[in-house]
């Protein structure tokens, strides 16, 4: 009985880097049009409410790209550790780790009866502390691996829950916010030590601006540097890159400390830029939203901005037509899952392709 055989293609398709996320993102909303029909909503009318409550006015674009600040963030951390095969999946872990030691070095400690400090210097340190704590959160489970060969995939997820029970320690002891009437919340930053607005009365801070400079000085690191060039090296067959002589374990390393530090950034940017302080629900999964991003850019970090603001679009956007038309809010998580299946199954077919063969012959039909 004849069937189908999965090849693998002589070469890659060409144009399968650009062709792969968008024939993803095509398939998610073909998929999502089904769902929307199946709840009793019009399709039509709840894609324009989506896209006008992304972008349709000033009020939805600054949310959105609120949204996409940790996105961007969390999906750079994703993509340079997974180009170098170490597949961390505790970015969430990692951004509150460095949210609290944001906390920790700029927040309003009991006692103190005012800031005195230098605000430039001051903000520095407490930008390098929340990157330096994600770092140092992720070099654990990365060392574990370069020496004892365990799994960073279980160690980075576990990862997360100690970082959230240590949060949640540190909130209902030293850290607690005495005015906060019991609410297990963090003292607030200065202040002084919070980052601008980049759109007046809106909640987009100038923390956009930071992600996008790193996003494209990665890609330089990426692109042009030995560094970038042993890092590609290694995820591509690490066994290859020890036996040409490259520091296996050393780069290793260094990605985590990237990874981490990006994610911990993340973290510094949601405390420093729009709370003001630290809370257990501070990131509704931004760490694990990082990884669809990542996958959906094909581990570029120039794509991991276009993908954080589809993601983006896509969450802020479902509010406003589940406000209009009743249809569930889960709907934008659905959404954000399927692209990530999509883009998988895209992304396979730009290395194999489906044969018609008959099993009579074996060959192709």
């Amino acid at each position: 009985m004849p069937r189908w055989r999965l090849e693998n293609r002589e070469q890659p398709l060409r144009w399968g880097w650009l062709t792969a996320p968008l024939a993803a993102v095509l398939a998610t909303v073909i998929l999502a049009t089904g769902l929307i029909a199946w709840s009793g909503a019009p399709v039509a009318q709840a894609y324009g409410l989506m896209v006008q409550g992304a972008w349709g006015s000033t009020f939805a674009i600054s949310e959105t790209l609120t949204r996409a600040t940790p996105l961007i963030l969390t999906g750079l951390a994703a993509a340079v550790a997974f180009r170098a095969r170490l597949f961390n999946i505790g970015a969430e872990g990692q951004l509150y780790i460095g949210a609290m030691a944001a906390v920790a070095v700029g927040g309003q400690q009991a006692g103190a009866a005012e800031f005195t400090g230098s605000v430039a210097w001051l903000t520095f340190w407490m930008v390098l502390a929340g990157a330096s704590a994600g770092a140092a959160w992720l070099l654990g489970p990365a060392w574990l691996k370069t020496r004892l060969g365990v799994d960073e995939v279980v160690t980075t997820l576990l990862m997360n829950f100690i970082a959230l029970l240590l949060v949640s320690m540190m909130l209902d002891g030293p850290m607690k916010d005495p005015m906060a009437m019991g609410w297990p919340q963090s003292v607030a930053l200065w202040p002084e030590l919070e980052f601008s607005r980049l759109i007046e009365r809106s909640r987009v801070h100038s923390g956009l601006l930071g992600a996008l400079m790193l996003a494209l000085l990665l890609w330089i690191v990426d692109r042009y540097t030995t560094l970038g060039l042993g890092l590609r090296a290694v995820g591509a067959n690490a066994g290859a890159a020890a036996f040409a002589g490259l520091p296996v374990r050393r780069l290793t390393l260094i990605t985590a400390l990237m990874s981490g530090a990006l994610a911990g950034l993340a973290g510094v940017g949601e405390v420093a830029g729009r709370t003001s302080y630290l809370t257990l629900d501070m990131s509704p999964g931004y760490g694990y939203s990082g990884i669809v991003i990542a996958m959906l850019a094909g581990l570029h970090p120039l794509g991991v901005v276009a993908s954080a603001l589809f993601v983006a679009s896509v969450l802020v956007g479902a509010d406003s037509m589940s406000r209009a038309l009743g249809v569930p809010t889960y709907l934008a998580d659905v959404m954000v899952s399927l692209a990530l299946l999509c883009m998988l199954v895209t992304q396979m077919f730009t290395r194999y392709r489906l044969r018609w063969v008959r099993p009579a012959t074996g060959s192709p039909a």
